[in-house]
């Protein structure tokens, strides 16, 4: 190895060390071999052969020394010749070793990036919503990226970069004090002039190269949420164009100085470098010549000296920055660990069963209910604070009692935060009660299956859900489809289109089944984007309908066309309903009002509007205010 890669090697890795390091303790070592446990034989393999690359790498320059010595002493050929084809042999074996090194070497590091991810993206899978409502998304995948790279660096390179340099450095210090132990002593004093530059100069790069990336990292978020539809259409109607365009210039310059400086840094670091290699090597050639002009040392034993001088600079440079990468490692190894020891909230028993067959009746039986506090469902690296909001646990929902016999539609109405998404939300199992039970099935009261029994799988196939944003992937018709059916074919997804009242719409278009619908559906409208919602749960065939404000944001003639299709959507099934325009809701079986967090009327609309409360109340607002916007509407006389 040359002392020009020795350098670029030791600038590397003291530019990758993190600062602010965590102290290393057992119970992180015993995760972290946790994830070894499935490598262990390719670990156990590219150790050992690290060990022979090292001793291999040491071989090669006491070769060329014998062959030296040959020279001089006007050996026969052939013993030149042999110590020739040795030093050729010596070089394959090596290229060979080396070949599997990075082989074994890749496929561990990739293997634990497989590893890493997949279990935090599991675990993130089964967080509740709390915890999305809370995380900056570019924080968490930050995590299953730079962070999981981080970790990955501990089985890829630290770890055989310790066991191969202690060996190569035990071998060099061996053999070099053999042939000369004043030589190898004078070389070792340079060492410090090698190093002293190396870290200075690496703590700076290091602090640049973290500005640069902050900086990458600020644009690239200004650019997520600039260039998405609904951050677009922000800008251009409220946003300062030119503005954006200045602040994202000027973090684009910083990053263009950043990196002149950090090239023109680097490159007076090699150069230095290079400088500390000539003086080391002229001491050895000097004094080495010295010694073997007075007899004292072999002419070979000089090119050997010089030749190994590199090989000794090498691993003593790695190991003095293995802290520095271990620490890092574990840095990266403790923010991956830090999102898996988040408990889930809503967890499947391992007994979990089906729910039962047939129509299914829903119960609510003394139901209260308190939002997570921050510090059960995230992190403060997480949400981009220093210290975590303490408000929540709060009860929200106060002894909500009710029943829904198959087959029939209830209603919720009320205030805004009074408790009826959290109803809805309780019962499709995104959150779990505090007390008391959200029962399924059941001919008596009391009688259904607790939903926290049921397996995921089977509470997913029962029942489905239509929320007010209508949220679709930016993907195709028919995987947005088959995201709640996979196995559902092209004539199962007509038929729900045809019900949804999209089909006409969607055979006008070009690529029918395979159009792709644009970031969170943007390229339908509204109603279209709704209704293909709708057909995405008639796909599923629940038995069991929940409508959170789903026509909300809609106008009248979208209002009437998605009503239409949730028409089909309810037809025999069992519907919990929640409506801002008690216009819509005044067929249901009930209408609960709750209020408060808690259920203060309940009866049908003729019922309610009788008893003068509440629910009177909203309804005589909301159609006062329709009465006055249709008034100011005619035309004048």
């Amino acid at each position: 190895m040359s002392m020009d890669r020795v350098a670029w090697s030791s600038l590397h890795n003291l530019t990758r060390a993190k600062s602010g390091s965590t102290p290393f303790t057992k119970a992180t070592l015993k995760r972290v071999l946790k994830f070894a446990v499935p490598h262990r034989n390719r670990l156990i393999a590219f150790i050992l052969l690290s060990i022979v690359a090292a001793v291999l790498a040491v071989a090669t320059p006491v070769l060329a020394g014998k062959v030296v010595d040959a020279i001089v002493a006007r050996t026969d050929f052939n013993v030149i010749l042999w110590l020739a084809i040795m030093i050729a042999v010596v070089a394959i074996v090596e290229a060979g070793v080396g070949l599997l090194v990075r082989w074994l070497s890749s496929m561990i590091g990739e293997g634990v990036i497989v590893d890493l991810r997949t279990a935090v993206f599991d675990h993130v899978q089964k967080m509740p919503i709390a915890f999305f409502t809370r995380t900056r998304t570019g924080a968490l995948v930050s995590r299953l990226n730079n962070d999981v790279i981080g970790a990955q660096a501990a089985f890829a390179g630290t770890l055989s970069g310790v066991v191969s340099n202690v060996v190569a450095l035990v071998l060099t210090l061996i053999v070099m004090l053999d042939k000369s132990w004043l030589v190898t002593v004078l070389a070792m004093i340079l060492l410090p002039i090698f190093l002293i530059p190396a870290r200075r100069m690496g703590s700076r790069l290091a602090d640049l190269r973290r500005e640069s990336a902050a900086h990458n990292a600020a644009m690239g978020t200004q650019m997520t949420e600039r260039f998405s539809a609904p951050g677009a259409t922000l800008v251009k109607l409220f946003g300062r164009p030119d503005e954006e365009s200045r602040e994202f210039a000027l973090r684009a310059e910083r990053v263009r100085d950043i990196g002149v400086r950090t090239a023109m840094l680097q490159f007076t670091f090699v150069t230095a470098l290079t400088l500390v290699s000539a003086l080391a090597l002229s001491l050895v050639y000097g004094l080495g010549g010295w010694l073997a002009l007075g007899g004292q040392l072999a002419p070979g034993d000089v090119v050997v000296l010089a030749l190994l001088l590199t090989r000794l600079y090498a691993p003593l440079t790695s190991l003095s920055n293995a802290r520095l990468e271990i620490m890092s490692a574990l840095v990266s190894f403790e923010r991956v660990f830090e999102i898996l020891d988040l408990k889930p909230l809503i967890e499947a028993k391992p007994n979990a069963r089906s729910a039962p067959q047939g129509p299914l009746a829903v119960e609510f039986k003394d139901v209260r209910f308190s939002y997570p506090a921050a510090d059960k469902v995230s992190l403060a690296s997480l949400e981009d604070v220093s210290i975590l909001d303490t408000r929540g646990g709060e009860e929200v929902l106060h002894g909500i009692s009710f029943r829904v016999e198959p087959g029939q539609t209830v209603a919720l109405v009320g205030s805004s935060g009074a408790g009826k998404s959290t109803i809805a939300q309780l019962l499709s199992r995104l959150y779990d009660v505090d007390s008391g039970a959200v029962l399924l099935g059941g001919s008596t009261p009391g009688a259904g299956v607790d939903v926290r029994d049921l397996s995921f799988e089977s509470l997913r196939q029962s029942m489905g859900m239509v929320t007010q944003d209508g949220h679709l992937f930016h993907e195709t018709l028919a995987s947005n489809l088959r995201l709640a059916r996979p196995d559902a074919t092209d004539e199962d997804m007509w038929d729900v289109l045809r019900q949804a009242r999209l089909e006409d719409m969607v055979r006008s278009l070009p690529d029918g089944l395979e159009t792709v619908v644009g970031e969170r559906g943007y390229r339908l409208s509204g109603g279209e984007r709704q209704r293909l919602t709708i057909a995405r749960l008639l796909i599923v065939q629940p038995r069991i309908v929940i409508l959170d404000e789903a026509t909300a944001a809609l106008d009248s003639s979208n209002e009437a066309a998605v009503q239409a299709a949730l028409g089909v959507a309810l037809e025999g099934r069992t519907a919990v309903v929640i409506a801002h325009r008690l216009s819509t809701i005044r067929a249901a079986d009930a209408i609960l009002v709750v209020e408060g967090g808690n259920i203060v009327e309940r009866g049908t609309h003729t019922e309610l509007l009788a008893l003068g409360g509440r629910y009177a109340e909203l309804y005589n607002t909301q159609f006062a205010e329709a009465t006055s916007v249709a008034e100011e509407a005619l035309p004048e006389i």
